[in-house]
C-alpha cells in the first residue's frame, strides 16, 4: 500500500475533526496517570474512566507506590465507575509493584505484557501516550473503520494491522497519537455499528457506503 493513502486518510481526518490533543491528563504525574487510564479504559466508556481518575486523583492515587500496597477493597470502590473493577483493581496492584521501582526507559513491551490484564492494546496505549514511545495502537475502531474501506480483513491479526500502519507511516509519535486518536473520533461519530456513512468525511473512500446509503 502506498504511504500516500494512508497519510491521505490522516489529513482527511485531521481536517476533518481537527487535533484530538489525546491524551488528556489532569494530575502532576502523567505517566502515572496514562497508565492506569488505560488499564481503565478496558471495555468501558471514556466518561466512566474520567469519574475513577477524579476519585483516584481526590485520593491523592495517582501513584505507584501508594496503590502498591492499598487495600484491594478500598481501590475497588474508587474506580468502580469504570465497570470490572474487581479484575482492574488487580491489574493496577500489579502494575504499580511492578513498576514503581523501575526506571521508565526499562520498561518494555514484553514487560508491560507481562502483567496479568494488560494486553497488547493497553500495552501499546502506555508506550506510546505515556513513555511516547513509536508503537502503533491497533483497537476496535481501527479494525472496525480499515476494514470497511477496505485496507483489510477484519480478521487480520493485531500485529498484522499494526505493522501495516508502522510501515507506511513515518515513526513520529505525535502522528500515532493524533491518527489513533482520530480513528476513535471517526468510528465513535460515524463508522459505528451501525455507521452513519453519508456524512463520513471517509465516505468517497469506503467500500462498505455501497451496501448503506
Amino acid at each position: 500500500m502506498e504511504e500516500s493513502k494512508i497519510l491521505e486518510i490522516y489529513r482527511t481526518l485531521l481536517d476533518f475533526f481537527g487535533y484530538q490533543n489525546w491524551w488528556p491528563v489532569y494530575s502532576d504525574n502523567p505517566f502515572v496517570e496514562i497508565s492506569f487510564g488505560a488499564i481503565l479504559t478496558q471495555n468501558t466508556s471514556w466518561k466512566n474512566v474520567e469519574k475513577a481518575l477524579k476519585n483516584l486523583i481526590d485520593e491523592d492515587l495517582v501513584d505507584l507506590e501508594k496503590v502498591s500496597c492499598i487495600h484491594e477493597e478500598k481501590l475497588q470502590e474508587i474506580i468502580k465507575p469504570a465497570g470490572f473493577y474487581k479484575r482492574k483493581s488487580r491489574t493496577l496492584i500489579e502494575f504499580s509493584r511492578r513498576f514503581k521501582d523501575i526506571e521508565k526507559d526499562k520498561i518494555t513491551r514484553d514487560l508491560l505484557l507481562s502483567v496479568k490484564g494488560i494486553g497488547k492494546e493497553t500495552a501499546d496505549s502506555i508506550l506510546l501516550y505515556a513513555l511516547n514511545r513509536p508503537y502503533f495502537v491497533v483497537d476496535a475502531y481501527t479494525r472496525r473503520v480499515f476494514s470497511r474501506i477496505g485496507f483489510f480483513d477484519k480478521n487480520l491479526s493485531y500485529d498484522e494491522i499494526q505493522e501495516l500502519f508502522e510501515k507506511n507511516l513515518p515513526e513520529d509519535t505525535d502522528i500515532y497519537k493524533e491518527y489513533h486518536a482520530l480513528i476513535v473520533e471517526l468510528g465513535k461519530s460515524f463508522c459505528r455499528k451501525k455507521p452513519l456513512c453519508k456524512d463520513c468525511p471517509l465516505f468517497a473512500n469506503c467500500k462498505f457506503r455501497i451496501y448503506n446509503v
